[in-house]
């Protein structure tokens, strides 16, 4: 198993330590934060290999962290005597320790650990020293870093070289969008042969391929072309050509029968049951010889209902194994155990650690909720519904210029389920407003409802504080005149109770009028303390 990752210069990453759990790992976060190039990269220490070649073959000088690629280019115009050596790129896996990862046991790590694992490096060869003083005599002309000359080094942390076949730690990478269609479908075809046909079985089924082909150049009209094509192919060649199926051993039935999902050819079928099967199938093919599972973005092109069984799937084919999955999806984050998420971004890689077992839970057993977007959000600001959701956003819009989102700060419709985001909140660190009707009650009692987690800092509680006006519509109606209102809704009510009763009885709907009117309305109270934070 994993114990953790450290990786110097690669791509995105200039400086990235990550510690790993024994079971499910979920790594989430914005796009280009570097969900796909840490899977590329444990993968490359653990096998040697990028985009199924050796590192040595693919190197280039975009694998080079720009950041650093910047400060070489820029450290060459002030060196003196001393050549400015280029970037080093360093990526380590540290294992456990099993009589199998023993031999790669060593203090050669970024840490000096004495531990066991592997790191794959490559650096400036000291055989081409003169070739890259030659490079960097004209520094202006220095655009990127001159790979050409580097060295790839693969090896334990003993420092010893090792092989694909040395590593004990076995990785399997299962990505749907780049597992090839058809040898898909032969690997499933046959599995399905093999545990359900016998020998007998197997040559009459030869038998009557053979003969099938046999009877193809004795149709009637397969015979006509054959005798047109005898009388055109002079410019082609001196013999005879005629149009048949080949019959020899390269062709068998068992590389030419294809699988049918309700008697439709796999190919047809939708995007998201292909997915679904490939992804199932690599993992029966690859996962059950590897330790270390490493899924990218499961949830391609299904349905929650898909998804929902492909996890659970999922599950049980690495139970026991070590599992990092790369994923967009509220459904796999919830239903995999928010415990195990890893967010990547902003300062580095953020681990939840002390949330309730009770909130994982019930995520889990409510996975369509919008946790995705409060662990990507610099701040959220949780409302109860999509009507106090529209209001604050066109608050924030008139306030601003812009939405809130634009800012990093998402509102997020949680219902009554604002102490469990508020838990996964504070576990983040997140900035949070809450923004709730007071139902009746007074500051005080709103204020004890919450009381354990306005203690945390960056928390707030935002409500009416006249119970007297116990909703949203009514906080409105009150700050507003009838002329005012009356133009935002499109409507034409003759006295506030009219209007009232109204949004009351359509609260989304006026919600959604007064975030679309050219009328800008007056917000109550606690609505504009919020944009005025944010």
């Amino acid at each position: 198993m994993i114990q953790k990752v450290a990786i110097r210069n690669y791509r995105i990453f200039r400086s990235f330590d990550l510690d790993f759990s024994r079971g499910i790992n979920t790594i989430v976060g914005a796009n280009d934060t570097g969900k796909s190039t840490l899977i590329e990269a444990i993968n490359l220490a653990l096998t040697g290999r990028v985009y199924g070649r050796a590192l040595t073959l693919e190197l280039s000088p975009y694998m080079i962290n720009l950041e650093a690629t910047r400060e070489y280019i820029e450290g060459l115009k002030f060196a003196a005597e001393l050549p400015t050596p280029p970037p080093c790129v360093i990526i380590e896996v540290f294992l456990d320790e099993t009589e199998e990862t023993t031999f790669l046991r060593g203090t050669n790590n970024l840490y000096g650990e004495d531990t066991c694992g592997v790191r794959i490096q490559a650096k400036l060869s000291p055989e081409f020293q003169k070739e890259y003083a030659n490079f960097i005599a004209d520094p202006s002309a220095v655009r990127l870093v001159p790979t050409e000359y580097y060295k790839v080094e693969w090896l334990s942390f003993c420092g010893n070289g090792v092989t694909a076949r040395s590593v004990p730690a076995t990785a399997s990478v299962i990505d749907s969008t780049t597992i090839h269609l058809q040898s898909g479908v032969d690997y499933h075809m046959q599995q399905i042969l093999r545990n359900n046909l016998d020998l007998n079985e197997r040559v009459e089924l030869s038998r009557q391929y053979r003969s099938l082909r046999e009877e193809f150049g004795e149709k009637e009209t397969v015979k006509a072309i054959n005798e047109r094509l005898k009388s055109t192919n002079n410019a082609i060649t001196d013999r005879k050509l005629s149009l048949a199926i080949d019959i020899s051993h390269r062709y068998t039935w068992e590389s030419s029968l294809a699988a049918h999902l309700d008697d439709l050819p796999f190919p047809l079928i939708g995007k998201g049951e292909q997915n679904a099967l490939k992804t199932l199938l690599a993992l029966g093919r690859r996962a059950d010889d590897a330790q270390i599972v490493l899924i990218e973005e499961p949830e391609t092109h299904l349905s929650f209902a898909g998804l929902r069984k492909l996890i659970a799937r999922i599950e049980k084919h690495c139970e026991g194994k070590q599992v990092i999955v790369a994923t967009h999806s509220n459904f796999v984050l919830n239903k995999l155990g928010l415990q195990n998420l890893i967010l990547l971004g902003g300062a580095g890689p953020l681990r939840i650690t002390e949330l309730p077992n009770d909130t994982v839970k019930y995520f889990k057993k409510l996975a369509g909720f919008d946790t995705l977007r409060l662990v990507l959000a610099q701040g959220a600001i949780l409302v109860e519904g999509p009507s106090d959701e529209l209001i604050v956003q066109r608050a924030y819009l008139d306030r601003h210029g812009r939405l809130p989102l634009d800012d990093g700060i998402d509102v997020v419709s949680v219902g009554l389920s604002h102490k469990r985001f508020l838990e996964l909140a504070i576990s983040l660190k997140r900035r949070v407003w809450i923004v709730t009707d007071n139902d009746g009650k007074t500051m005080e009692q709103m204020r004890e409802r919450f009381t354990n987690y306005l203690k945390e800092e960056g928390v707030s509680l935002h409500t009416g504080d006249n119970p007297a006006l116990s909703t949203l519509e009514r906080q409105i109606v009150d700050v507003n005149d009838l002329e005012t209102l009356n133009a935002s809704l499109g409507a034409s009510y003759t006295t506030k109770n009219e209007l009232l009763e109204a949004m009351l009885a359509d609260k989304t709907g006026a919600a959604l009028k007064i975030s679309e009117s050219s009328t800008m309305i007056v917000m109550p109270k606690y609505i504009k303390d919020v944009i005025e934070q944010g």
